[in-house]
């Protein structure tokens, strides 16, 4: 059972740490601030879901206590991470913040267009 345990704890770590390193290409290699956001808010949220995961399991399986926080801090985590994401990357993009040169479409610009004839602004 401490085999299987330690497999199943080694591997979530491993693939949280996968993620993570995805996430560091992701914002180190991406043009524009949005795809930036998009990595950063995905991927690291499921690396460290990844992690606390392999946590939980280490402290369930091998020193056998349960330990709910854990548990709440990853659905905490699940849904924060990318609300955040999408909110930084919404609140710059209305602040003016150009897209990449390459990007194909934008589906943000017609929605802000009618919002700004709505409330009157120019």
């Amino acid at each position: 059972m401490t085999i299987l345990a330690n497999i199943l704890i080694i591997t979530f770590i491993a693939i949280g740490v996968l993620f993570i390193i995805v996430t560091a290409i992701g914002l180190y290699r991406l043009p524009d601030l949005y795809t930036r956001a998009h990595a950063a808010s995905k991927s690291a949220t499921l690396g460290v879901m990844c992690i606390l995961l392999g946590v939980f399991f280490h402290f369930w399986l091998i020193e056998d206590h349960f330990n709910a926080r854990i548990l709440l801090g990853i659905l905490f985590i699940f849904i924060t991470g990318p609300v955040g994401g999408h909110i930084m990357s919404r609140s710059s993009y209305i602040a003016g913040v150009k897209p990449w040169k390459g990007t194909v479409h934008d589906d943000l610009k017609e929605e802000i267009e009618r919002m700004k004839k709505e409330q009157g602004i120019q």
